[in-house]
């Protein structure tokens, strides 16, 4: 028998509760709050998934979307949404819709810089953006940029370039509105 695993305590007493990847607790409007036993008993119960879960997919989901890879930005998408549906499918009880709306907005970014990464020379950045409706002035302002990956990724020209909509055609899957829809219907 694992000491660790095996033990009684309160849910409410112990801050970092985890069972199953979830983390238990009472506070007041999802803040977990230590006090006495009157402000427990107003503060609402809380289902959550454990900083420890969160920063275990967010590190699969970084290594799935390795610019390194060399693979087509679809296939990539593809493990991504595989990824999502099956965790979601686990953790979609916690309430979590604002961890979920920065993941959207980080994983978009993601696949941002994963296909600046794959145009690879200025010329063929200019020419794609300016096919995606960029003027030509500032997609040769971006596209000769010095700047990393990841900082042209947040630029405007890119932002407009590729945009949520054009992501979502290509295969991008919203795990906000995923978990959304799961945590409406349990």
């Amino acid at each position: 028998m694992n000491m660790e695993k095996s033990r009684v305590v309160s849910v409410y007493s112990k801050r970092n509760f985890k069972f199953l990847g979830f983390a238990l607790g009472k506070g007041k409007d999802g803040v977990f709050i230590r006090a006495h036993a009157k402000s427990l008993k107003k503060a609402k119960p809380f289902i959550r998934a454990h900083a420890k879960s969160l920063k275990k997919a967010k590190q699969k989901l970084k290594e799935l979307t390795s610019r390194s890879q060399g693979r087509n930005v679809r296939v990539v998408m593809y493990k991504v949404k595989v990824f999502i549906r099956g965790w979601l499918g686990y953790f979609y009880i916690a309430s979590m819709r604002n961890t979920m709306k920065s993941w959207d907005e980080w994983l978009r970014r993601r696949f941002r810089m994963y296909i600046w990464k794959q145009w690879k020379k200025p010329r063929t950045r200019m020419r794609n953006l300016m096919k995606l409706g960029v003027p030509d002035w500032r997609a040769c302002a971006v596209a000769y940029s010095r700047k990393a990956y990841w900082r042209c990724a947040k630029h405007a020209c890119v932002n407009e370039a590729i945009s949520s909509k054009r992501l979502a055609q290509v295969g991008y899957y919203s795990i906000l509105d995923r978990y959304e829809s799961l945590h409406l219907c349990g």
